[in-house]
């Protein structure tokens, strides 16, 4: 693992009070392939309540039989199923007998109310029973709202954070548009997890096959960043949406694990209420402590943080980092979509729409100033605002769902893809691809008639010019995938990524 640092200003002016913005970076590493991994473990918590019966459970039971099948029989699997009882369907432990847990799975049924809290706990203690030194996963599979046993959000984060400190990772799938947002937000958030949404059975099935290809490739878990201040930092504030411990001198992190090749990037303001000395001085002390797999081995880096205090017409003329400016401008976007997500759980689907236009168009303001990269990225993130905006006032409970999956992808996981989520049009001839989350391809789907609709899912069929021409005819040439489709004259393809 590799950890970097970058201050948005590294100047500050003596004896006056400041905010220091603190960029850190981690780098995971790619192994080789003939490293041997150790034996993972994998606990599903699957509801099987009323809703989910039919083509919802049909698709989840697909989903956790095809992952067993890309296990090893070394590897622990666990299936707890659940709706207003709990029933142990495969007791956890290694995949020796692959058959039987197949069969095992596809037996279960749907069943009545909706008791997420006791199908959670019951799944934590199988896992904690059977995990090895490389800890394990709880996924759990969900369409509705916890109506039976522990439904507030708050008791259950704080479940799974006790869950993250004995290496049990808590990753929620919510399935089509009737589930709890924020309560499965809060187990992925305060469990170091992935949150995802599917709003049809053949994402969950590619979303559940994701998180497995995640969970095989870890190169790092248990990963913790401690920031101890001196006494020149008066407090910190962590931009990101992590769990965050504090201290009686700083504050921990929580990062969880590590997949293959990823980087991270955190966000903390320091506040600086006047250092009285010029000249380098330290501000703190980073400690990054994370167990690498598959040796095992804990490894702890420890980076200090150092401002030069200079006078202040000097410090005056300083000129902020336009990674670290970008960086905030992206977090801070990550921020109001997760509040436009409560505003519309709560009913006020206009107030959310409303503000993430507004924030759209500020955003695209405050882009203007940035270098083209980092320009593009966050055009790109002002676009996805004001898809949301739309989606608010047609949709406010899908809006909702991808605006709370889309904060977490980008606050806490940022530079790990989403396996199995997006769906990419490809133009081979022009070299063009577009890539959608299902709800953008929702959005797309919506003027189109059926025939043109079936055209936009994956499958292995190549689509002709003549079906992409009729598709940007509907479209309109204000529709943002207008050129695409004009273009494609020779087809396209449609996959998933």
């Amino acid at each position: 693992m590799h950890p970097s640092t970058k201050l948005e200003c590294d100047l500050v002016a003596v004896e006056q009070t400041d905010e220091l913005t603190l960029l850190v970076e981690l780098t995971a590493p790619t192994p080789t392939s003939t490293v041997v991994r150790q034996p993972a473990t994998l606990q599903v918590v699957l509801d099987r309540s009323g809703s989910m019966g039919g083509g919802r459970l049909d698709g989840a039971k697909t989903a956790l039989i095809a992952l067993v099948d890309r296990l090893d029989p070394t590897d622990n699997f666990g299936l707890v199923a659940f709706d207003n009882t709990v029933q142990i369907v495969v007791p956890a432990g290694p995949l020796t007998n692959k058959t039987a847990v197949k069969q095992a799975i596809a037996a279960v049924d749907a069943g009545g109310n909706t008791d997420l809290s006791s199908g959670y706990l019951r799944a934590l203690q199988e896992a904690r029973r059977v995990a090895g030194p490389t800890g394990a996963t709880v996924l759990l599979v969900s369409d509705g709202h916890a109506n039976a046993g522990i439904t507030d959000p708050d008791q259950l984060g704080k479940v799974a954070v006790e869950a993250q400190t004995h290496r049990v990772t808590t990753s929620t799938l919510g399935f089509g548009l009737g589930y709890d947002e924020l309560l499965l937000g809060a187990l992925a958030r305060d469990g170091a997890g992935d949150e995802l949404f599917a709003e049809e059975a053949d994402t969950a099935v590619a979303l559940i096959s994701g998180e497995v290809e995640g969970l095989l490739t870890q190169v790092a878990q248990a990963a913790s960043l401690r920031l101890t201040w001196t006494p020149h930092v008066a407090g910190i504030e962590v931009l990101n949406d992590l769990p965050v411990v504090g201290l009686p001198d700083g504050a921990m992190l929580e990062l969880g694990s590590f997949y293959a090749g990823e980087t991270r990037r955190l966000l903390i303001k320091l506040h600086v209420p006047g250092i009285p000395a010029l000249g380098l001085t330290q501000v703190a002390t980073l400690e990054f402590v994370h167990v690498a797999l598959p040796d095992l081995v804990q490894h702890t880096t420890t980076l200090p943080i150092q401002v030069n205090v200079v006078p202040g017409d000097q410090a005056a003329g300083r000129v902020p980092d336009a990674e670290v400016r970008s960086e905030a401008l992206f977090q801070q976007t990550q921020r109001q979509k997760k509040e436009a997500s409560r505003m519309m759980s709560a009913g006020d689907a206009r107030g959310a729409a409303s503000m993430l236009r507004d924030s759209s168009l500020q955003l695209t303001v405050d882009a203007e100033t940035l270098p083209a990269p980092m320009r593009a990225e966050l055009q790109g993130e002002a676009s996805v605002l004001s898809a949301l905006a739309d989606e608010a006032l047609h949709d406010s409970d899908r809006a909702s769902k991808a605006s709370s999956m889309s904060a977490t992808v980008g606050s806490r996981t940022r530079g790990r893809r989403t396996r199995g989520g997006q769906i990419v049009l490809l133009d081979e001839l022009n070299g063009r691809t577009l890539e959608f989350e299902e709800w953008e391809i929702q959005q797309l789907l919506r003027p189109l008639p059926n025939e043109l609709r079936l055209a936009l899912r994956p499958s292995a069929t190549r689509r002709d010019g003549q079906t992409a021409a009729a598709i940007a005819g509907v479209l309109g040439q204000e529709h943002p995938a207008f050129a695409f489709f004009t273009e494609a004259t020779d087809g396209f393809a449609v996959e998933r990524a």
